[in-house]
């Protein structure tokens, strides 16, 4: 088997591990990464094994240990790529795309982004620092968050990034700050005028695959409905430079009505703004929130469709107020890294309580991956090292963690398995590394990035003395 495999489909499961990976001839530009399972690049080799890459998963862990993060180089610039050629294709203005780092903020994956023409999401000084590092343009940089530090606003007006400001908080500290570097820098011309952008909650509110339209909705993010037309007023009687307006409608969401319906809510504050208040808006970002497939029966749109709906919505509501259509800017996270990455285990002992369950542990859990335990997200995986063994038994996958609760899978068909198979879990590449933990005092794992059969470290394994690197003792408790 050495053709792609692009998903797992709950009605193709039959006896064995292989026999239940749906093959395509499709070439990887045809498939949208966030629809699939797997990683684009994957097969089965000769071995038997799981392949990413052009790299044998088992071989993988025999190099760098496990757990592993394994990322798939040609996946995640898949993503890039539609997600920017959709714009061009389905939006008649301008657009940018921007990577929302935290699913996954490390150098390589915003170099990679960054290299595709994608701008950086960022929500903190941290998140800056890396974008920057990896040699991401400040001006296609936008710090989002709630609460952002005093710091974290100089930090970012000094870098250059744009500041979607959250609230009243914010908003008159950005304002004290241009103040202050305006009596500081009368004799320079060095003063820098802060580029914002205002977060507005836009009263649409998704559940999984429903949502609701009202006029005010309990978020701790952006200003509400209410005290718009203050801020507005405030903006334009401030030295700062409001270049638009942002709003989040959710994340995970399969449905594309709410995205075509976020056009014509944010054009009535476009339009207020521009003939009341003189706020001359140019760009508008639309978020993020396309969901990807976690387990068979998940069934997100693709990515064209997905901005396919939103350029529809935003040029129809934009054209019919008789305004000129904006820049648009969207903030994709999960659905360009989720599906690209999987998490390679080495499977320990077993534990079957009689006429009720089977455990399987493996050597990581709840601290790699914590969404099991916080969301009771699901999951799907394979024996990497047998993939046509047949499935014979249902076993749920236990961490190794002092918690009950940690649990990566309940319920899942697998083949007979030994201490020292290798069990891969997909879709890992979203709020796995970037949540994880060292609970219990365990070190996080590597991660590695594969590609036309090379392999490389993109982030060490942590080793046990790197756990006291940041411990202090002070004298007197010491012996």
């Amino acid at each position: 088997m050495t053709t792609v495999l692009s998903s797992l489909r709950q009605e193709t499961i039959s006896t064995t591990q292989t026999n239940s990976l749906q093959n395509t001839t499709s070439s990887l530009d045809s498939l949208s990464p966030n629809q699939q399972l797997l990683p684009l690049t994957t097969i089965v080799n000769s071995s038997d094994h799981l392949e990413i890459g052009g790299c044998d998963v088992v071989e993988l862990v025999q190099q760098y240990g496990s757990p592993l993060y394994i990322l798939d180089e040609a996946s995640l610039r898949t993503g890039c790529q539609q997600y920017r050629e959709a714009f061009t294709k389905h939006y008649q203005g301008q657009s940018q795309v921007l990577y929302a780092s935290k699913a996954w903020s490390c150098l390589a994956v915003c170099a990679i982004v960054g290299s595709e023409g994608l701008g950086i999401d960022v929500v903190s000084a941290g998140e800056i620092l890396t974008a920057l590092r990896a040699g991401v343009s400040s001006s296609l940089i936008y710090f989002h968050g709630n609460n952002k530090s005093v710091e974290e606003l100089s930090y970012a007006l000094e870098s250059g990034c744009t500041i979607v400001v959250d609230n009243w908080h914010e908003l008159k500290s950005l304002d004290n700050l241009a103040k202050e570097q305006s009596l500081a820098d009368s004799f320079t011309a060095s003063r820098i005028t802060p580029r914002i952008m205002l977060r507005l909650t836009p009263g649409i509110e998704c559940h999984t695959h429903e949502y609701i339209q009202t006029g005010h909705i309990d978020s701790k993010f952006g200003f509400d409905p209410n005290e718009i037309e203050a801020v507005f007023a405030f903006v334009a009687a401030s030295s700062l430079n409001c270049i638009g307006i942002h709003a989040h409608i959710g994340s995970q969401i399969f449905e594309l009505q709410p995205h075509k319906d976020i056009g014509g809510v944010m054009v009535q504050w476009f339009k207020l703004a521009g003939e009341k208040y003189g706020l001359q808006f140019s760009e508008l970002n639309i978020g993020g929130g396309l969901g990807i497939r976690y387990v068979e029966s998940d069934d997100p749109p693709s990515i064209e469709d997905w901005v396919k709906t939103v350029s529809a919505g935003v040029t129809d509501a934009f054209i019919n107020s008789g305004l000129t259509l904006p820049k648009l800017l969207c903030e994709p996270g999960r659905s360009l890294v989720g599906s690209t990455c999987v998490t390679a285990y080495t499977i320990g002992g077993s534990k079957t309580v009689p006429d009720i369950r089977t455990y399987i542990t493996v050597d990581g859990g709840m601290s790699d991956n914590p969404r099991p335990i916080t969301y009771q997200s699901k999951y799907r995986a394979v024996v990497a090292n047998h993939m046509s063994a047949t499935l014979s038994q249902t076993v749920t996958i236990a961490g190794k963690h002092c918690e009950s609760g940690d649990i990566l899978i309940k319920d899942i068909q697998l083949p007979e398995t030994n201490a020292g198979d290798i069990l891969v879990v997909f879709a890992t590449g979203a709020y796995n590394y970037s949540m994880a933990s060292n609970y219990n005092r365990l070190p996080k794992p590597a991660a590695v990035i594969v590609g036309t059969g090379e392999s490389s470290l993109i982030i060490k394994r942590e080793t046990r003395e790197d756990l006291l690197r940041q411990d202090c003792l002070p004298e007197r408790l010491r012996k």
